[in-house]
């Protein structure tokens, strides 16, 4: 009987051991993130729980429904912060709870010049109402790539309303849109404030929301439909909780943050001299 016990015991261990990982956690793209996403932030725990927190009060603001499982994507528009988180949705637990993927500086909206928009707070869909598109990678007429390198993909959130940044102030009406940027001379500076109202990441992060269909349920839909989307790429890998909201706060912080230092300062185009780089 003993022997058997032990038998038993071996052919236990040995099915539990051949029971493939769990795939039905979306933490999983936490050490996805951090091999692919080359400029990255370092969150401790408390400031993970506090932007959830702020994100759940934005959620309930904005009356934002959830029926499944997915990931958001968060952005601190602060001018001591300038910085985009993702989180994990997780719908499938006895308590909803948001899970910490990972994050990166950004840049948002710079008031001071005409046509220079304050980034808006607000949550905003990612549909097909506003579809995407890529960069063609070509330089301005001042040498600066705008969208950043050609295939780059740009997120359309489509018209929402922003306060001028110039003349008398006001609301008008402004493209929100998401992209990489200049490699050369402007992603290096992600972290402050300096396009006119867009949002600007890292080009490798641009590449990882793509690549696993991060913002996507939309477009996954309807390519399960059979419509044809030609910005979506044939090597994409997209995950099954493909989310579909950006939701912009301030934090209301005084202060830089140890985790999200201050990028050096912009250097000016290669024609800064013929005026200033009118890029988003």
């Amino acid at each position: 009987m003993r022997v058997k016990r032990i038998l038993l015991t071996i052919v236990l261990l040995l099915a539990v051991a051949s029971v493939p990982a769990r795939t039905d956690d979306g933490t999983a793209l936490v050490s996805v993130f951090q091999r692919e996403v080359e400029r990255r932030l370092e969150l401790p725990q408390e400031a993970q729980e506090r932007y959830v927190r702020l994100l759940e009060a934005e959620l309930a603001g904005a009356q934002t429904p959830f029926t499944r499982s997915q990931y958001v994507l968060v952005l601190d528009r602060n001018p001591q912060v300038q910085a985009i988180f993702l989180y994990w949705l997780d719908l499938q637990a006895t308590e909803a709870h948001f899970h910490f993927i990972g994050a990166a500086p950004a840049s948002t909206g710079k008031p001071g010049a005409y046509d220079h928009f304050i980034t808006p707070t607000g949550v905003f869909a990612h549909t097909l109402a506003n579809r995407d598109f890529r960069a063609e990678g070509t330089r301005s007429k001042l040498g600066v790539r705008g969208f950043g390198r050609k295939g780059m993909r740009v997120y359309d959130f489509g018209w929402v309303s922003g306060e001028r940044g110039w003349g008398r102030g006001g609301i008008s009406q402004m493209r929100l849109l998401m992209h990489a940027t200049d490699p050369d001379y402007f992603e290096p500076h992600l972290g402050a404030a300096m396009s006119k109202g867009c949002i600007r990441i890292p080009a490798t992060l641009n590449d990882f929301i793509d690549r696993y269909g991060i913002l996507d349920a939309d477009y996954e839909e309807a390519l399960g439909n059979g419509k044809k989307l030609w910005m979506i790429r044939a090597d994409r890998t997209p995950t099954p909780w493909s989310g579909r909201y950006l939701v912009i706060i301030d934090s209301g912080s005084a202060e830089r943050p140890a985790w999200s230092p201050a990028p050096p300062p912009a250097v000016p185009g290669p024609k800064a001299d013929k005026g200033p780089v009118p890029v988003c």
